[in-house]
């Protein structure tokens, strides 16, 4: 290897245009930008999703439904996971603290207890909401159901 034969490794020198550099850099008088209208002037740009007149996409599509601005959401908790919870862990009492401490909800969820699975043990659950099914079959093996 000389320095005769030294080359930039492949891909890595770009040719670059030199726009509004004078006549000789083939970019110059109106330096790719054509002549006369808004595109061409400096201070030049469209507001976003402007297509040309054409009407944007943001509105063509159809928009329906309804966003309830106050609707509330719960994290789903199910009597299979509590009863899981009381296997492994040997938890005696279920709140949002110890489901938080088990990795089951997040710092700022609200719990809703729900009724799917089988409670095999007496357990007093303190959730934010729980359903009909839920309470019953807490209530049914002698636990007991608190709504914070």
């Amino acid at each position: 290897m000389n320095l005769h034969n030294l080359t930039p490794a492949k891909g890595s020198v770009k040719k670059t245009k030199r726009i509004a550099r004078g006549q000789g850099s083939g970019h110059g008088g109106t330096s790719t930008r054509g002549h006369k209208g808004a595109k061409s002037r400096s201070g030049y740009s469209t507001k976003i999703g402007f297509e040309g007149g054409q009407m944007p996409l943001q509105r063509r599509v159809p928009k329906f439904g309804f966003k309830n601005i106050n609707r509330v959401e719960y994290k789903a908790i199910n009597l299979d996971i509590i009863q899981s919870l009381i296997e492994r862990k040997n938890v005696t009492e279920i709140t949002p603290d110890v489901l938080r401490t088990h990795g089951l909800i997040s710092r700022n969820d609200l719990v809703k207890v729900l009724g799917r699975g089988e409670l095999k043990s007496k357990i007093s659950v303190s959730a934010h909401k729980f359903s009909d099914t839920a309470k019953a079959l807490i209530e049914g093996q002698g636990g007991n159901c608190s709504e914070i």
